[in-house]
C-alpha cells in the first residue's frame, strides 16, 4: 500500500494496552518506541490516552511523552506535572456501587489519584492486575473509604448486564470498556473524546491536526473524533468500524505501519 500524503498532523494520541503495550508480551515493541521517538523529533506531540491511573505509567516511563490523558480522560496532565483536568465520579453513584455489592457477588476497583482500593480478591481481579502486570492492591476499609475523590472504577460486570447495571447503580457515570473481564465507570461526560480537546486546546492545536491509536471500546469515542483514527489490527470489530484506518496488530509493527501510511514516517 502506497503511502498518502502527510495530513499535517501536528498531535499523536496513543491508547496503552494492545496499543502502545503488547498484551502478548507486555512490553513496546521496538518499532512503536522508535517511531515515537521519531514524531517527537518532527514537533509532533505524542500523548498517551488511557484507562490506566496516572500512578500506572511505570510500563512506558521510558519513552518520552508531551503529555498523558489518564482515567478515560477524566485526569489529565502534561508532562511537567501540570493538572490540566480532574473530575471525580459522583459520591452517590460510589455509595450506590457500595450498597449494591453487599448484596451480590460483584466485585470492583476504586480508583484515585494516588491509590487503587479493591473490594474483593476475587478471580476477575486478579486476573486484571495479572493481565496489565500490575500487583493487585489492598481492600478498601468501608470505615475511612474517601467517596468523594474517586476517579474510575473497574466493575466486573458481564457486557450483557452493564446496561441495567449502570442505570440502576450508576446513573451518574458513564461506562465502556477494553475487555469482556471488565467495565471502565467515568464521570458522565467523560471521555477520551473530551481529553483529547483539553490537549488541543492546551497545545494550541485543532482536531483537524491530531491523530489516534486504539483498540479497545473506551477508545471509539476518541478514534471517532480526530481526523485519523486508527484502530490496532487486534482491535474489536466496533473499534474497527468506527477507524478511518485499520493497521497491523501491535505485535506485528502496527504503529510503525500505519504512520507510514500516511506519511509520518519514511
Amino acid at each position: 500500500m502506497n503511502p498518502v500524503q502527510n495530513p499535517n498532523i501536528k498531535a499523536v494520541f496513543f491508547d496503552i494496552d494492545g496499543t502502545l503495550i503488547s498484551l502478548k508480551t507486555r512490553v513496546i515493541p521496538e518499532s512503536t518506541q522508535k517511531a515515537i521517538k521519531n514524531l517527537r523529533e518532527q514537533g509532533i506531540k505524542v500523548i498517551v490516552a488511557t484507562g490506566r491511573s496516572i500512578n500506572d505509567l511505570d510500563h512506558i516511563k521510558h519513552i518520552e511523552f508531551d503529555g498523558f490523558l489518564t482515567f478515560n480522560g477524566g485526569y489529565c496532565m502534561t508532562i511537567d506535572g501540570q493538572v490540566m483536568f480532574k473530575q471525580a465520579i459522583h459520591p452517590d453513584d460510589i455509595m450506590n456501587l457500595i450498597h449494591y455489592s453487599e448484596n451480590s457477588a460483584v466485585s470492583f476497583s476504586l480508583m484515585y489519584e494516588d491509590k487503587v482500593r479493591i473490594s474483593h480478591k476475587s478471580p476477575q481481579v486478579i486476573e486484571l492486575y495479572t493481565h496489565v502486570n500490575l500487583p493487585v492492591p489492598p481492600l478498601y476499609d468501608k470505615e475511612t473509604l474517601d467517596v468523594d475523590n474517586v476517579l474510575q472504577v473497574n466493575v466486573f460486570i458481564d457486557p450483557e448486564n452493564e446496561g441495567s447495571f449502570m442505570q440502576e447503580v450508576m446513573p451518574n457515570s458513564l461506562s465502556s470498556r477494553w475487555t469482556t473481564l471488565f467495565a471502565d465507570v467515568n464521570p458522565g461526560g467523560i471521555s477520551k473524546q473530551k481529553g483529547v480537546k483539553f490537549f488541543c486546546d492546551h497545545f494550541n492545536i485543532d482536531v483537524s491536526e491530531t491523530m489516534a491509536f486504539g483498540d479497545g471500546g473506551n477508545d471509539i469515542s476518541m478514534l471517532k473524533f480526530v481526523k485519523i483514527g486508527v484502530a490496532m489490527g487486534n482491535a474489536g470489530d466496533n473499534v474497527k468500524e468506527v477507524a478511518d484506518f485499520v493497521t497491523e496488530e501491535v505485535d506485528n509493527h502496527g504503529v510503525e505501519a500505519a504512520l507510514v501510511h500516511f506519511g509520518l514516517l519514511s
